[in-house]
């Protein structure tokens, strides 16, 4: 374990920190801790930084509500600079951002990437600003029962796949099937964060279950 005291802070007593988003591993800001903020951010379990333009510490969200919860805390290799992940309550950005980092300057066309949390979106774009042609649309404007009876035909056949034995039929028809979930979680507003933090609470349980069994 890192103690603070072995950390290299620069000339002005500061080091940068990049915070990154918990579930999604986006990056959402970058900002400066010195001595005093970082041993505030690990008492309180919610990033504190200092302020270079006011020169001042300022805890995140302590006026906007946005409070960034501490998951953990990395230096690297050189050990100054830091890497905090958070679990936030809103925004990152004061433009009212999701992240500071929003500006594209370069992309290069020969790399695609992809996310759950891109396609999901995406999905979200289609409830928004319908676009002709577009299916995800078609089943936006069809409605909750019309997704509801695909989210069940694609479950009937990711068994009908399973039960065949075969792997790459079964890897087709669950894209299909988390496809349509995801529509369904578009059109009932539940953000991929919440189905995280259902699945985080069973794990604990199972965790539980587990050392009972153990005893």
């Amino acid at each position: 374990m890192v103690e603070i005291s072995d950390l290299k802070f620069d000339e002005r007593g500061l080091i940068p920190a990049i915070v990154t988003d918990f579930y999604t591993k986006k990056i959402l800001t970058l900002a400066y801790m010195n001595e005093e903020s970082l041993k505030i951010s690990m008492d309180e379990g919610k990033t504190c930084f200092y302020s270079r333009s006011r020169q001042k510490l300022w805890r995140k969200g302590e006026t906007s509500g946005n409070f960034q919860h501490i998951v953990s805390i990395v230096a690297d290799c050189d050990r100054d600079a830091l890497w905090v992940e958070v679990v936030k309550d809103g925004p990152a950005c004061h433009l009212g951002n999701d992240s500071c980092f929003e500006d594209l300057v370069y992309h290069s066309e020969n790399f695609e990437s992809f996310s759950l949390d891109g396609l999901y979106e995406l999905i979200e774009g289609r409830k928004t600003e319908k676009k002709e042609g577009s299916y995800t649309s078609y089943l936006f404007e069809k409605g909750i029962d019309k997704i509801l009876k695909k989210v069940g035909e694609e479950c009937t056949e990711v068994i009908v796949a399973g039960k065949g034995g075969d792997k790459n039929e079964t890897v087709f028809e669950i894209a299909d099937l988390c496809y349509h979930v995801f529509v369904l979680m578009a059109e009932m507003g539940i953000k991929s964060a919440e189905v995280l933090d259902e699945l985080k609470k069973r794990h604990v349980v199972d965790k539980k279950v587990k050392q009972e069994r153990m005893k």
